[in-house]
């Protein structure tokens, strides 16, 4: 009823509802173009021990949290006094730069020279998000040398240039996905202005998010991912939104009035834009159980562009449609219309009769797909998202290779105890002691160093003094351990994630910080929480389409699909970027890009599969005939799900052709999910399941009496 309610609406106010929709994209997406501005870093930061040892190190201790590094190289003809010269005058035109709080310089620490190579290190007040404008400043003031050179990098210059780098993808996928999507449109209508129609909504939802999601910015945190996942996502769901019911709207078109034909467009199609959006939000829903920041962001702006998307494609799409019906219907002749091509009926008439052979075929493909997945490789993002030529990437793995440590890792661990908890027995001093013993005669651990304190003083190793922890006021201890394992390693994580279990079992307080336990911390946070978002998604998704198709086994059938499809696309994923295939860099796949294609693929993909069964259930319950349901169903919207899925992959298959391995990755992996879902899924075993099971489909525990 709500669905026909805005159809009339806008069927009797169409100017009114286009002029509303013209003021908000006026008054709210003249702010898209600010988002940048106001979103922060990745997000991908778990809320424990990690952050607030990293705060202590740089207010105590003066270790700086991701501090910017510049490195130095001279070549051979240039003298070590010289070269000392071009590091002095590189720093001294740095001081002044504003935001820059201290310099570690390498003319004071002889560590930090090896060789040609020398480095050093700005503390900064800003935030990673926030240094772009000292980056910018600092690299105006560097100076050129012919026979040396100084380069900027770490972790805060590396977000820098993803963050600018996904901008540009983001840009030249609209704009090779845009005109793509109008061509299929285009191909599908046979008219131009059925097909602009789709584009315009669009282009109208991202703009409005976007706007939206600028003034939410402003007042909570904001992943930068959220740039590139709302105008994927969408242009994906809006113009596959708008292409339902437009398709729909003109096949009603060709044989009835026009105010019955939109009532009858949104009864069906607008039904079923409703539902798959429904299915949609419970898949974003499960990602915000993942207690990230990053996916709280890129569930909230997915969320926002689908709501938008929804909004438009029930009311300001058939106010379109209503002011347009005459271009339209001089359009819709019998040529023109999405179903009368001959191919898929006949095709649905193919599956009906070899289902058996039909499904095996298919089942054997998608287990070929999903044999990658045995050498699926997922690791947190670092410089190695960045194409080799650019100098921050370059810099950075130089640095790693002589000022690094190769093949290890370091962790600091600090014990936290008041003056008044160290009198008494010294129980807690000994427990102190106890684990840095337990620390160096670890075989996992090259080195362990008690580091003081320069706010409190160091408690005192025993070396045969008679003094007291208590009596020289000892409140913190900060030891630092370095691991035969790099930080990536799951050996890593899970030596730190059994320290943690061990030490929390004593009476000290202690917090454990260094990059194994960063990596630790968000693989934990993702890994023992994406249960429970599966769950929530599966049993949200097998209620909503219970109740909207009066049906158990569909439910499970769609749902069980659905996971084959992801499966073969994480197989696609596995196998391209782990052996190199078609040009990309051999690399492992970004921990937060199966949980994106995982919560935006199971809800973007209901949309031509609930079409679909909308279809197959419409025929049904006219008829009562399985067969003939699923044959009527398949043969009126095989060519509509083409183009829709052919839509979805032209608007996120581009984000592959960018420069950032994360954004090349989510591209892929959706394009090719979606392209199984639409094909293997939808077009063979679907419709071979169902002729399989017969009457079975409609089987609901409740209805067995009748």
């Amino acid at each position: 009823m709500g669905i026909q309610f805005l159809a009339v609406v806008a069927q009797r106010f169409p100017r009114i509802v286009i002029m509303l929709w013209a003021v908000l994209l006026l008054l709210i997406g003249m702010h898209a173009s600010k988002l940048p501005a106001v979103l922060e870093d990745h997000g991908l930061l778990a809320d424990g021990d990690y952050s607030e040892v990293q705060r202590i190190l740089a207010v105590d201790y003066q270790i700086p949290d991701d501090p910017v590094i510049l490195l130095f190289e001279r070549e051979a003809q240039l003298s070590t006094a010289e070269f000392h010269g071009f590091i002095a005058l590189t720093l001294q035109r740095l001081e002044g730069v504003r935001g820059i709080e201290a310099i570690r310089s390498p003319l004071e620490h002889p560590g930090m020279f090896k060789g040609n190579y020398a480095y050093a290190l700005l503390a900064s007040s800003y935030k990673s998000y926030e240094i772009t404008p000292l980056l910018n400043e600092a690299a105006a003031r560097l100076p050129a040398h012919e026979f040396a050179s100084v380069t900027m990098t770490g972790k805060s210059v590396i977000q820098r240039d993803v963050n600018e780098t996904s901008e540009r993808d983001l840009r030249q996928a609209e704009m090779i996905g845009l005109p793509i999507a109008f061509l299929i449109l285009l191909f599908a209508f046979r008219g131009i202005v059925p097909a602009i129609l789709p584009v315009v909504i669009g282009m109208v939802a991202v703009s409005i998010t976007m706007g939206l999601m600028y003034g939410l910015g402003t007042i909570v945190s904001l992943s930068n991912f959220v740039l590139n996942v709302i105008p994927m996502v969408g242009l994906a769901l809006s113009i596959d939104f708008a292409l339902l019911i437009v398709g729909r709207y003109r096949e009603e078109l060709a044989c009835s009035a026009a105010e019955q034909a939109l009532a009858t467009a949104m009864g069906t199609a607008g039904r079923a834009v409703l539902l798959s959006a429904a299915c949609a939000g419970f898949g974003l829903a499960g990602i915000c159980l993942i207690p990230l920041p990053l996916f709280r962001s890129v569930a909230l702006g997915a969320a926002a562009v689908l709501a938008v998307s929804v909004l438009l494609a029930l009311t300001l799409l058939p106010a379109l449609l209503t002011l347009l019906t005459p271009c339209l219907r001089s359009a819709s002749n019998p040529r023109s219309q999405l179903q009368t091509s001959n191919l898929w009926p006949l095709w649905a008439a193919f599956v009906m009769r070899r289902p058996v052979v039909l499904s095996i075929l298919a089942s054997l493909l998608l287990i070929i797909l999903f044999m990658p997945l045995t050498k699926l490789k997922i690791a947190i993002p670092d410089a190695s998202s960045l194409p080799q030529q650019y100098a921050s990437r370059s810099a950075y793995q130089t640095f790693e290779f002589h000022f690094g440590l190769p093949g290890a890792s370091q962790i600091y661990m600090l014990a936290n105890v008041s003056g008044a908890e160290w009198s008494g027995l010294g129980e807690k001093e000994r427990e102190v002691h106890s684990v840095m013993q337990r620390l160096t005669g670890d075989p996992f651990v090259a080195e362990v160093n008690a580091v003081p304190s320069p706010v409190v003083p160091r408690l005192r190793e025993q070396q045969g003094s008679s003094t007291r922890p208590q009596d020289i006021g000892e409140q913190r201890m900060l030891l630092h351990a370095i691991l035969k394992d790099s930080a990536s390693s799951e050996a890593a994580r899970s030596w730190v994630r059994e320290l943690a279990r061990e030490v929390q079992a004593g009476k000290v307080q202690w917090l454990i910080g260094g990059e194994p336990k960063y990596q630790q911390e968000v693989f934990d946070a993702i890994f023992n929480n994406i249960k429970y978002a599966g769950m929530f998604i599966f049993a949200a998704n097998f209620m909503l389409l219970a109740i909207a198709f009066h049906s158990i086994v569909i439910p499970i059938k769609t749902i069980v699909m659905n996971m084959l499809s992801l499966g073969a696309s994480f197989g696609i994923l596995a196998w391209i970027f782990e052996e190199g295939i078609g040009g990309f860099e051999r690399s492992p796949v970004a921990i937060m890009i199966p949980v994106f294609i995982f919560g935006l693929v199971f809800g973007i993909s209901m949309d031509y599969g609930v079409f679909l069964l909308s279809r197959i259930y419409e025929a049904h319950r006219k008829t009562g005939d399985n067969e003939y349901a699923v044959m009527a169903g398949l043969s009126s919207t095989s060519r509509i799900i083409t183009s829709a899925a052919a839509i979805l992959i032209a608007v996120t298959a581009p984000f592959a052709l960018g420069e950032v391995a994360g954004v090349k990755q989510l591209g892929i992996g959706i394009a090719a999910a979606i392209l199984i879902d639409a094909t293997i899924i939808r077009l063979v075993l679907v419709p071979s399941f169902m002729k399989w099971l017969g009457r079975w489909n409609w089987w609901v525990p409740w209805e067995r009496t009748k």
